[in-house]
C-alpha cells in the first residue's frame, strides 16, 4: 500500500475517535465542581444565577451578586419557616351559619326544691333534727322547739347528751387582722382562714383529723346537716323507697304548644337536696318539636311552691329550681338551673346555639368520649360534666372504700356510711379538696365534645295572678286542685319557656391554613424572591444531585489512588537486575496490566539477493 494512502486512513481513523469521544453518553458527570457550578448558572431558569458567570471577569461584580444571591434564599427560607410554623400549629377559622329548621324542644327539669321528709328514713330524721336542735342550742342559745320571745328562757334548759358523730363546734380561734398580704392568685378569693371560726372535725382510724370550718354558722349547720342526711339516705336498701312523687300536687297546670300534657310526657327523679324533680321531653314518648316561636308555643306550667313536711335545716329557700338541657344529658342542677319565686310568673326564652369542634390534630376535643380515660357511670351520653363526676367517683371508691351518694353506683361498690365506712367523711373531704385543686387530674383527662348544643337563656318576671284577678285564680285551683286558698301568693308559681326566635345558630371551624394554601404560599413566596416556577426546583433538586454524585466519584477516585503503592526507580549501575525489577510491579501491581503495541519498520529484504554489476562498474574493475 502506498505510504500516502496509509496516511490518510490512519488521519480518518483519528478524526472518527474524536467524534467518539465527543459524543455524549447516557449518563454523563461534570469532571469538577466548578464546571457543574459554571452549567447550572448559566443554563437555569432562576433569575439572577446567571451573574455570577457572566461577572467572573469583574471580581467586585461577582461578589455583588454572590452575596445577593445568598442573602435572598436566605430571606426566602426564613418565610418558608415561617408558613410552616403557622400550618403545623393548625388554625381555625369560625363559621358562623344561621339555620331555619324546625326546632325540637330541649328537655326541662323542674325541682320542688324542697327535700321531703320520707317515711322510711322518718325516725333518722327525727333523731337528726333532735341533735342539731340541740347543738343550735349550746352553740347560739337559739331553740328551735319555742318561738324567739321563749330563747331566754330555754337558754337555762340546755342537754348534753349527743348520739351522733361528727358535731359542729366552736375553733379556738379568733378574729385577727390581716396585716401581711398574701400573693393570690387571680380570681382567687381574699379569705383569711383566722376569719373561720364555725365548722366540725373529722377524723380518720389513726387520728389524723380534718377540720372542715366556716365562717358562717349557717353554712356549717347547713354542711353539717347535709353530710348526716346524705348517710341517712345511702343506709336505705331499695331507693324506691323514696319514690313518694305526687306530680298532681305539684305541677297544677301543664301545657306545651296550646296542648295538655299527661304523664307520659315527664319522668321522675329524686334529688337529695331539690326534692322531687320532673323532666319533661326526654326521649321517654314522643319529643317535642317547636313549629314558631313565642310564648304560646311552649312549655307553660303553674307549680306549687308549699314546702309542707319539708326540712328546714336542709332547704333555706322556696319555689322552684329550673333547669334546661338536651336530651340523653343528666340534669346537674348545681351548674346550669335557676330558681323562680313564688307569686311571679317567669318567662325564659331560649335560643338554640350548636357548637361543632374540629378534632384531631386541631382541637383536644373528642367525639364520644371513647378516648378518654373515665368510664361513663351516666347511662347518657358523653359530656363534659359526666366525665368529670364519673371521674370524681371511680376515685372515691378507690381511695374511701365507698361510692358518694350524689353521683352514680359503680359496679360492685357500695354508698358510703359511716356504720360501715367509719372515716368516709374524713377521706372524702380530703379528696374533694384535692379534686378542686386538679390533684386528681378530672379536668385535664375529660375533654370537651366536638359536637354540643347549647341554650342561651333570658328571663322577665312579672306578678301572677294580679291584684285584681287573684281571688278567682285562686278560687279555681282550689277547686281543682284542693289547693289551700289561705296561703294565697306564695303558694303558686308560673313558668313560661319558649324559642325566642325561628333561627338558631351553629357555630363551626374549619382549617384555616391547608395543604392547598400551604403550596400556594410556598409558590408565591418563591415567585417573588427568584421569580421561578415549579420546574426551577427541579432544576435545583437535579444540581443537589449531581453534586452528591460528583462527590462520590471523586471520593472514589481518591480512595483507589490511595490504594496505588509507587513504582520502585532501578539502579543505573544494574542492567541485569532491569528487567527483574521492571517485571516485579507489574506482578505486584493488582489487576492492572497495560499492554503497548510498538510498531516497527519491515527490513527491505531486496537488498540480500545478489546484485548485477552494472557496466560501468565492471569496466572499472576491469
Amino acid at each position: 500500500m502506498p505510504e500516502g494512502e496509509k496516511m490518510g486512513q490512519c488521519k480518518q481513523e483519528e478524526e472518527q475517535q474524536q467524534k467518539e469521544e465527543k459524543r455524549e453518553g447516557l449518563i454523563e458527570f461534570y469532571s469538577s465542581y466548578q464546571e457543574l457550578f459554571q452549567f447550572f448558572c448559566s443554563n437555569t431558569t432562576i433569575h439572577g444565577a446567571i451573574r455570577l458567570v457572566c461577572s467572573k471577569k469583574n471580581k467586585m461584580k461577582t461578589a455583588f451578586w454572590s452575596v445577593l444571591f445568598f442573602l435572598t434564599f436566605g430571606l426566602m427560607y426564613w418565610q418558608f419557616g415561617i408558613l410552616y410554623r403557622e400550618y403545623f400549629s393548625y388554625p381555625v377559622n369560625l363559621n358562623l351559619n344561621l339555620n331555619s329548621d324546625r326546632l325540637t324542644f330541649p328537655a326541662v327539669t323542674l325541682c320542688t326544691l324542697n327535700p321531703y321528709r320520707y317515711s322510711a328514713i322518718r325516725k333518722q330524721l327525727d333523731k337528726l333534727d333532735e341533735i342539731t336542735h340541740q347543738t343550735l342550742l349550746d352553740l347560739y342559745d337559739y331553740n328551735m322547739s319555742l318561738p324567739q320571745r321563749d330563747w331566754s328562757s330555754s337558754s337555762t334548759q340546755r342537754r348534753s347528751s349527743r348520739s351522733l358523730l361528727h358535731h359542729i363546734q366552736r375553733h379556738p380561734l379568733r378574729r385577727q387582722k390581716r396585716d401581711n398580704v398574701v400573693n393570690l392568685p387571680e380570681n382567687s378569693p381574699s379569705v383569711d382562714k383566722n376569719d373561720w371560726k364555725i365548722g366540725f372535725v373529722l377524723c380518720n382510724e389513726n387520728n389524723d383529723c380534718f377540720h372542715q370550718a366556716y365562717s358562717s354558722g349557717v353554712d356549717a349547720v347547713r354542711e353539717w346537716y347535709s353530710f348526716h342526711y346524705i348517710n341517712i339516705l345511702a343506709q336505705v336498701p331499695d331507693a324506691k323507697a323514696l319514690d313518694e312523687s305526687d306530680f298532681e300536687n305539684f305541677i297544677y297546670a301543664c301545657r306545651f304548644n296550646e296542648a295538655t300534657c299527661d304523664k307520659a310526657n315527664y319522668t321522675h327523679f329524686h334529688h337529695p337536696l331539690y326534692g322531687n324533680c320532673y323532666t319533661f321531653n326526654d326521649n321517654s314518648s314522643s319529643v317535642w318539636t317547636s313549629s314558631m316561636p313565642g310564648i304560646n308555643n311552649g312549655l307553660s306550667l303553674v307549680v306549687r311552691t308549699e314546702q309542707n313536711d319539708f326540712i328546714p335545716l336542709l332547704s333555706t329557700v322556696t319555689g322552684a329550681r329550673v333547669m334546661v338541657h338536651d336530651q340523653n344529658e343528666p340534669a346537674f342542677m348545681d351548674d346550669g338551673g335557676f330558681n323562680v319565686r313564688p307569686g311571679i310568673e317567669t318567662s325564659i326564652s331560649m335560643r338554640k346555639e350548636m357548637t361543632v369542634r374540629l378534632g384531631g390534630s386541631y382541637s383536644d376535643c373528642t367525639e364520644d368520649g371513647s378516648d378518654v380515660p373515665v368510664q361513663n357511670l351516666y347511662s347518657s351520653r358523653y359530656t363534659e360534666q359526666v366525665c368529670i363526676r364519673s371521674c370524681f367517683q371511680l376515685n372515691m371508691v378507690e381511695r374511701c372504700g365507698c361510692a358518694y351518694y350524689f353521683y352514680p353506683l359503680p359496679s360492685g361498690a357500695l354508698y358510703c356510711d359511716y356504720t360501715k365506712h367509719k372515716a368516709w367523711g374524713y377521706c372524702y373531704y380530703k379528696l374533694l379538696a384535692e379534686f378542686k385543686a386538679d390533684v386528681l387530674g378530672c379536668f385535664h383527662k375529660c375533654r370537651k365534645p366536638c359536637k354540643m348544643t347549647e341554650y342561651q337563656l333570658s328571663a322577665g318576671y312579672s306578678r301572677w295572678p294580679s291584684a285584681v284577678s287573684e281571688d278567682w285564680v285562686f278560687y279555681m285551683l282550689s277547686q281543682q286542685n284542693k289547693y289551700n286558698i289561705t296561703s294565697k301568693r306564695n303558694g303558686v308559681a308560673k313558668v313560661n319557656i319558649f324559642f325566642k326566635e325561628w333561627n338558631y345558630k351553629t357555630n363551626g371551624e374549619s382549617p384555616a391554613f391547608t395543604v392547598v394554601t400551604l403550596l400556594s404560599q410556598l409558590g408565591n413566596q418563591w415567585s417573588l424572591w427568584f421569580g421561578s416556577s415549579v420546574l426551577s426546583v427541579m432544576e435545583l433538586a437535579e444540581l443537589v444531585l449531581d453534586f452528591i454524585a460528583i462527590t462520590f466519584i471523586l471520593g472514589f477516585r481518591w480512595f483507589r489512588s490511595r490504594q496505588k503503592l509507587p513504582v520502585p526507580v532501578p539502579p543505573l549501575n544494574s542492567q541485569d537486575n532491569a528487567a527483574f525489577q521492571d517485571d516485579a510491579p507489574a506482578l505486584r501491581a493488582p489487576h492492572r496490566f497495560t499492554v503497548e503495541a510498538v510498531v516497527t519498520t519491515l527490513p527491505s529484504y531486496n537488498s540480500l539477493e545478489p546484485r548485477v554489476p552494472s557496466r560501468d562498474g565492471e569496466e572499472g574493475h576491469e
